[in-house]
Parts: C-alpha cells; structure tokens; sequence
C-alpha cells in the first residue's frame, strides 16, 4: 500500500523569526515579498471563511467534505480557494482515499500575527 501524497507547496522557513511588528519598524523589502501572498490569500472573504474553518476544526483539520456544504459555490470553487490558500503556505493538504484533508500551518499564522500586533498606548512602558 502506497503512501498518501501531500499537497505541500515550498516557501520560506515558517519557524524563522519574522520581524517586529510593523508599528515597530519598518519591514524588509525581502520579508514583505515572502508574507504578502499569505495576506493577499486572506483578502478574499471565501479563503478567510475557510482558513477560519480549517484553524477552529477539531483535531486540527478539515475535510473538504465538510468545508463545500458550508458554501454556495461549487466544488471546483471551492478547490481553487484551497489550492491558494496551499500555495501561499497557510494549510498544508493530505489526500485520504478520495477525500483531502486541511491543517493550518501555524507557524506563518504566528509570523502574520506578530507582524500585525499593535501595543495600546496607554498599556506601554515608556
């Protein structure tokens, strides 16, 4: 019996510190070419409506079985939001018989995070 195939897509060292966040200073040239097309894959309300799904699904992942019903879009449709979000590195993606199964990576879910986090004002130490 063969193994399943993953449907990984290459990118840069998820566990490699970032940067500061950008109300900290301003980020590289090079870092800002690596994340944005994580941020421009969750620009789109479909892709954010599944990362959210796949992120909060129990055990960590989601089958695209129980990822299409939750729209009114066709299956292809859907398959091409899956696919971007593969590709810019949020999910990683496993065949199972005729089903693909999605997990959140979540080492580029920490480096956006941390790029976006703002310090309040009025909590920081100055």
């Amino acid at each position: 019996m063969s193994k399943p195939a993953a449907l990984t897509t290459v990118e840069p060292d998820q566990d490699a510190p970032c940067c500061p966040p950008l109300a900290e200073n301003r980020i590289p040239a090079e870092t800002a070419a690596v994340l944005a097309p994580a941020f421009k894959a969750l620009g789109d309300p479909i892709r954010l409506q599944l990362m959210s799904m796949i992120a909060s699904a129990p055990g960590g992942e989601a089958c695209v079985c129980d990822l299409t019903p939750a729209f009114d879009l066709s299956g292809p449709t859907i398959s091409h939001h899956l696919k971007a979000l593969r590709e810019a590195g949020l999910v990683d993606a496993e065949r199972r018989a005729s089903w693909v199964y999605y997990r959140a990576r979540p080492g580029l879910m920490r480096r956006l995070a941390t790029l976006l986090t703002v310090s309040d004002p009025d909590t920081a130490q100055h």
